[in-house]
């Protein structure tokens, strides 16, 4: 059985290239799909990708992962530090979630160093940008396979 892993992005990560390159670099989030495209590739896993700027859409997303993808990654962006609702889908649909950020969220302003995801993720990755996504697939294969 090949695992399946969902990569969802929220707010704004749809402009990364363009917005404020100086916090989250000038790789677009097509360059960070076809990153992780390959990184799959060579785990031997299947991905899906998504993003969508509506917090009701994301959690959507996440209930429609239930049963079909093994875990998520998800960067939910400004919503991480404002969405209890994200909050409450991750912890209904019982699917391991690690949160992600391009930039170091704690060495930014007050507000982005609170999240509402970290209590119910399984870990977090953050400041590393596009290549926090192929360290958190490496990580949420590496859980699942411990978990079987």
């Amino acid at each position: 059985m090949t695992v399946s892993v969902l990569i969802l992005n929220g707010p704004n990560l749809n402009l990364l290239g363009t917005r404020q390159p100086e916090v989250y670099g000038s790789t677009t989030l097509a360059d960070i799909e076809a990153l992780c495209e390959a990184r799959a590739k060579k785990l031997g896993i299947d991905i899906a990708f998504a993003q969508s700027n509506h917090e009701g859409a994301l959690v959507d997303m996440l209930h429609a992962a239930r049963g079909v993808h093994d875990g998520v990654i998800l960067n939910a962006g400004a919503y991480t530090h404002t969405s209890v609702a994200l909050m409450d889908a991750i912890s209904s649909v019982m699917l391991p979630v690690i949160e992600l950020h391009l930039s170091n969220i704690h060495a930014r302003e007050a507000f982005r160093q609170h999240s509402y995801i970290a209590p119910v993720a399984i870990g977090q990755i953050c400041g590393f940008g596009a290549a926090g996504y192929p360290l958190a697939m490496e990580a949420m294969v590496s859980h699942l396979t411990k978990a079987q």
